[in-house]
């Protein structure tokens, strides 16, 4: 996807050649066209699955998805971080790690928005190790869902979770691909640059 590989050339912000930040157009600040065109991408790749929903996870997740779930007319469900006082029904819960925050959350959706009547794609903004989408995708099977694919907006290709998903047997589809940072700049897959 052309608009988002732009994007990320020009306004990303490469961190000790493993962090890419992207807080300009995807998980600070939102640039809400970009968000809409991923949503067009997105569905003209899985429109023939059957999708029930979107489901994706706090917070950088969720812009994206909902762009996604609205083309597809489908609700937006996301896994939260935390259990809120509100939530006194029952859950489906795993853990997940974070390698950009280096840290391990305990994340849950509730029982009474996916089930086994479910297929779901799963978005996320960026595709390091794998941690999120194979979280999420725990999650549907926890419900009995199905889980159509997974729609990653950023992958950083020179880390293992593409491998991790596929060997999962999940299909992935990922707009932008970044094949290395190394000297703090940005190269994606297939740039001879």
């Amino acid at each position: 996807m052309d608009a988002l590989k732009r994007k990320v050339i020009e306004d990303g912000v490469v961190i000790d050649e493993a962090i890419l930040k992207v807080d300009g157009f995807l998980n600070h600040q939102i640039d809400a066209g970009l968000m809409y065109e991923i949503g067009e991408v997105f569905h003209s790749q899985f429109s023939d699955q059957g999708i029930t929903k979107i489901l994706t996870i706090e917070a950088s997740g969720i812009a994206p998805a909902i762009m996604v779930a609205h083309r597809f007319n489908v609700p937006c469900l996301f896994a939260k971080k935390a259990k809120p006082n509100t939530l006194n029904q029952g859950y489906y819960q795993t853990d997940v790690h974070s390698f950009t925050k280096n840290k391990t959350n305990s994340v849950i959706v509730s029982n009474e928005f996916l089930s086994d009547q479910d297929t779901v794609l799963i978005i996320d903004d960026f595709l390091a190790n794998g941690e999120a989408a194979l979280g999420l995708h725990r999650l549907a099977q926890q419900a009995g869902a199905k889980t159509a694919g997974i729609g990653i907006l950023v992958e950083k290709s020179f880390q293992p979770g593409r491998a991790r998903l596929e060997e999962a047997g999940l299909t992935v589809s990922s707009l932008c691909q970044v094949a290395s940072l190394k000297g703090n700049k940005v190269t994606l897959l297939g740039d001879d640059a």
